[in-house]
């Protein structure tokens, strides 16, 4: 009995003690990140970014975008945002988190947070430089794409949830990309989203028709790269139940 006790406790530390709340002095103000580390240990480290939507926080994204339990061998780092964002109807006087949704807007103070994040981990870690990706959901997808656009020489792939890049993204460098939009969005439209679909398309290069299976649609892309389409008709909420999917996506893409 104290046997099992012991092992027990044990395995309860591990999980206790492999989440991390950070914080980050970046240009005088504090950034907050909560890193889950992997309990299942794999030579170099793959990283998963996660941004949660306008009004969301770290501790809320990490129970409702919970990739720790389904990519166990990576680093999981759920960034938190800032208020400073106006958003009509919603936060017009931006009083809530959140994060850039331009490349030079909010003086690219998340993008630099992104930086410091990105640049700690490598001294702490044993990064896997080839295994890098990110999630996004709302405006939290959005500024994925902002990464996208100015970092994508350091992602591998990425997950951008009922939010897309548009034309932002155009030329941006071919990466794996899992675009969810749900067809009853009242808060991003279907319709808006759509128009990103072409420009993701032409930076991969596609030109087949893909594959369809249910809500999603396969195409691959060069340099191995892949779209995953998957519209369904759901709403503006993250599609839970496609995380392990989205998390075998990541983890054939390598570069």
């Amino acid at each position: 009995m104290k046997r099992w006790l012991s092992l027990y406790l044990f395995a309860l530390s591990i999980l206790i003690f492999s989440q991390t709340t950070k914080n980050y002095n970046i240009d005088g103000t504090l950034r907050k990140a909560i890193i889950y580390e992997p309990t299942v240990k794999s030579g170099k480290v793959p990283v998963v970014f996660v941004f949660h939507g306008h009004g969301g926080n770290a501790n809320f994204v990490s129970k409702r975008i919970d990739v720790q339990n389904y990519y166990k061998e990576a680093l999981v780092i759920f960034m938190e945002g800032l208020p400073g964002r106006k958003v009509p109807g919603l936060d017009p006087n931006g009083k809530m988190n959140g994060w850039q949704i331009f490349t030079d807007d909010l003086e690219g103070r998340d993008i630099k947070f992104f930086d410091e994040v990105f640049s700690e981990i490598h001294k702490n870690y044993k990064i896997d430089d080839s295994r890098i990706y990110l999630i996004g959901h709302s405006n939290g997808a959005r500024f994925v794409n902002v990464l996208w656009k100015m970092r994508g020489d350091k992602i591998t792939a990425i997950c951008s949830a009922s939010a897309q890049g548009g034309n932002l993204i155009t030329d941006a460098v071919p990466i794996s990309v899992w675009m969810y939009i749900g067809n009853n969005d009242r808060i991003v439209s279907p319709q808006s989203q759509e128009q990103s679909i072409p420009i993701v398309k032409s930076n991969l290069g596609i030109t087949d028709k893909g594959k369809t299976d249910g809500d999603k649609t396969y195409f691959s892309g060069k340099n191995n790269t892949e779209l995953v389409l998957q519209q369904s008709d759901s709403g503006h909420e993250f599609p839970k139940s496609s995380l392990a999917d989205i998390v075998v996506f990541f983890k054939r893409h390598s570069k």
